[in-house]
């Protein structure tokens, strides 16, 4: 059987970053993940680098599976690719 490595919290971040631009590259997207994680414009830049930040944006689209879906794609990953690196950051347990 073949295993594939185990998602890194590096490699998770790294995705948060690429679905933040891809999430930045649409204003009401943008609009809804500013008013969702109560940051703005200002804080998100400041805060573009740490792990809570990076949950939040991945917390963001795996509560929303259209934004999810459309960001893997955007990305050429899986949907689920995006909510094992979410489930890295929060150290939540996979269940499924």
């Amino acid at each position: 059987m073949i295993r594939k490595a185990a998602m890194t919290p590096d490699d998770a971040a790294t995705l948060a970053l690429q679905a933040l631009v891809w999430i930045l590259g649409d204003d009401d997207r943008a609009a809804r993940l500013l008013a969702l994680t109560g940051l703005d414009a200002g804080m998100l830049r400041e805060r573009a680098g740490e792990r809570a930040t990076h949950e939040a944006i991945l917390d963001y689209l795996v509560a929303h599976e259209p934004d999810l879906v459309a960001c893997a794609e955007a990305l050429a990953i899986s949907p689920e690719l995006l909510a094992e690196a979410q489930q890295q950051l929060s150290g939540r347990p996979d269940w499924g």
